[in-house]
């Protein structure tokens, strides 16, 4: 096995599909197309996978290109086990629906947690901020 070090690693994957989760929490598919020593990437084909529950849906993006500071993990999809996947696919408006209930839900159960926490007499530093993290 060739070792080599860093992103030019990843010159052997080139044209093959891959998935990329962002610093952001976003979780991107495509075709690696092309990759710089700064772990820039760009991908062709791209989809924006978003998972609720065991329910999945893509948003289709074309073209990406990802400022390699953002990159979290690259790897490569192996195509006869993503046929096989038990998540179900559903449409982009049902799952941005199913999101945006999570996102609710998770709101108001913290918005809970803060209110049970001033009456026994705990205050959080920044409430409002929580939702950033």
């Amino acid at each position: 096995m060739n070792y080599m070090p860093g992103t030019a690693r990843l010159i052997e994957d080139l044209d093959k599909k891959h998935l990329v989760l962002l610093r952001d929490g976003r979780t991107l598919i495509g075709f690696l197309r092309s990759i710089d020593q700064f772990a820039n990437l760009v991908l062709h084909q791209t989809l924006e996978r978003i998972y609720v529950g065991q329910k999945y849906g893509d948003i289709p993006r074309g073209i990406f290109i990802v400022r390699g500071e953002n990159v979290v993990l690259v790897g490569e999809i192996d195509l006869d086990k993503e046929s096989a996947s038990t998540l179900q696919c559903v449409t982009v408006e049902k799952i941005l629906a199913d999101l945006r209930q999570e996102k609710e839900a998770r709101s108001r159960a913290e918005k809970l947690k803060i209110q049970a926490s001033k009456e026994r007499g705990l205050m959080l530093p920044y409430p409002d901020s929580l939702d950033d993290y």
